[in-house]
């Protein structure tokens, strides 16, 4: 009766949104005959950020945009900002299943800045031939997902979905989507996805490959192949030589270009660029879009919550519905009624004692067939605890972009455009100064911090601006080499 109730409220509409930092983007679609309709889409600029505005403020903001596109839904998939996400790269012993997940509940509590408690957890397992099995875990704060939830009840929506644009865009647990490494182009940052291994096996937000200035924006080519090749350097080799095609996700001529500079520098890598302009046949199992549809996260998200395609990753807390308290309500009493019925016979009293033992017996047999296994998560948790005072503690990376920050003035004269940390100690700074002086009393400056070392100038050009690059070495004891 239950399910043919849930078959009775299948969704025929859902409005799908995509939140890139302050531009939200929606798609209403309705489900119609086994084919998807697109009925609105609106893009819009949100005065208001949601993980820093009145939940009250942005939810009026964002019913204002729909009321004005002329949206009535009020079921809503979200797609988060891959910047919320919190990615950890995990390499999982042989162990079985119940333990692999305590294995990886250990490694999250471990890697992540954040208490467990504090973040939505979830994971995508991968495996390779020769090596094993890897997993990566995606966290988001759970105060962002309670901040965005309180917003779009404010807005009059009722969430239903809360995962990530790319992979509603490239699905890690498609077979067509292996060997593939996804950009995503959006208005403040690129994307960047690698799947492969039957999993995900990357996830990472490329700030600074877009620059704006005034209404043009411009894609660092460059910079965005060169992450490529970090991304896939930071591969296992196996999974690495797999990865050979790379779907770029976007709008607009500034994407062609970006695609028409990245095709030959990828080329190098032996990765077959290709811009992806619309959905395949199959994309949606059971339904259709029309072939005319933009390839978006909000359209996506909201074509894959009708077609009855799960998240790869949900971050949505789950909700208890209003018929099942009612069920546990009425089942609680009838059962306290066959409870009292049942403890004013001796008789009864005396079965549920036997059927007590025929339990406590059956467990305890059971415990004697598990107790080898868990003795030995025992061991390999007691291993994990023993050696954890082996990892760095010390925070380096945020230690070390402290020391450049300080040594930067602060009258804007000098500025860096990137940080690079190799190898943990070594670090290479890039960017545009003012004059010849503010770029040595800045050198000057850093050489005073102990840690640094080695310090050395890669490349001087230009005037006014001048633009520089050096690097140094980072360690205890480091300004002694200076």
């Amino acid at each position: 009766m239950i399910r043919f109730l849930q078959r009775q409220r299948a969704p025929s509409s859902v409005l799908g949104l995509a939140l890139d930092g302050s531009r939200l983007e929606g798609a209403w679609l309705r489900r119609s005959n086994g084919s998807l309709r697109l009925q609105k889409a609106f893009a819009a600029t949100l005065a208001f950020y949601p993980l820093t505005g009145d939940p009250e403020l942005v939810g009026r903001e964002i019913r204002n945009h729909l009321e004005h596109a002329g949206i009535r839904e009020r079921r809503s998939a979200v797609c988060l900002p891959p910047s919320w996400a919190l990615t950890l790269p995990v390499q999982v012993p042989d162990l079985p299943e119940a333990d692999a997940e305590s294995f990886l509940q250990i490694e999250a509590e471990k890697g992540f800045p954040y208490t467990p408690e504090a973040l939505s957890i979830v994971s995508s397992r991968f495996r390779s031939a020769s090596q094993g099995g890897y997993a990566t875990l995606v966290a988001v704060p759970r105060n962002h997902l309670a901040q965005l939830e309180r917003a779009l009840r404010a807005a009059q929506l009722r969430p239903v979905s809360f995962t990530l644009g790319t992979t509603v865009l490239q699905s890690p647990l498609k077979e067509s989507s292996q060997g593939v490494l996804a950009l995503v182009i959006g208005e403040s940052s690129v994307d960047l996805q690698v799947t492969c291994g039957g999993g995900l096996a990357a996830l990472r937000a490329l700030d600074g490959a877009i620059e704006t200035e005034g209404a043009q924006r411009r894609l660092h080519a460059d910079l965005i192949a060169r992450e490529v090749r970090i991304t896939l350097g930071q591969l296992p080799a196996e999974f690495r030589e797999t990865v050979r095609r790379v779907n770029v996700f976007g709008r607009g001529e500034s994407v062609q270009r970006l695609v028409s500079e990245l095709t030959p520098r990828l080329l190098a890598l032996g990765l077959h660029t290709e811009e992806v302009n619309s959905y395949r046949a199959d994309e949606f199992p059971g339904s259709q879009v029309p072939p005319d549809a933009q390839v978006t996260p909000a359209l996506s998200v909201a074509a894959k919550n009708l077609s009855g395609a799960r998240a790869c990753f949900e971050f949505l807390p789950p909700k208890v519905q209003p018929w099942q308290r009612l069920t546990a309500r009425f089942s609680s009493k009838k059962l306290m009624w066959a409870g009292a019925t049942a403890g004013s016979a001796a008789l009864l009293v005396l079965g549920a004692f036997l059927a007590q033992q025929w339990q406590l017996s059956r467990l305890q047999s059971k415990w004697t067939a598990m107790e080898p296994k868990v003795k030995e998560l025992e061991n390999l948790q007691h291993q994990i605890r023993k050696f954890r005072p082996w990892f760095d503690n010390s925070f380096r990376n945020l230690s070390i972009l402290r020391s450049l920050t300080e040594a930067f003035p602060e009258e804007g004269v000098i500025f860096a455009k990137t940080v690079e940390i190799r190898a943990q100690n070594v670090v290479t700074c890039s960017g545009s100064a003012r004059d010849t002086q503010a770029f040595l009393k800045t050198l000057d400056q850093l050489r005073t911090a102990k840690e640094v070392g080695g310090l050395t100038v890669e490349r001087i050009s230009g005037k006014a601006p001048l633009q520089f690059s050096f690097n140094f070495h980072w360690g205890e004891g480091g300004g002694d080499a200076n």
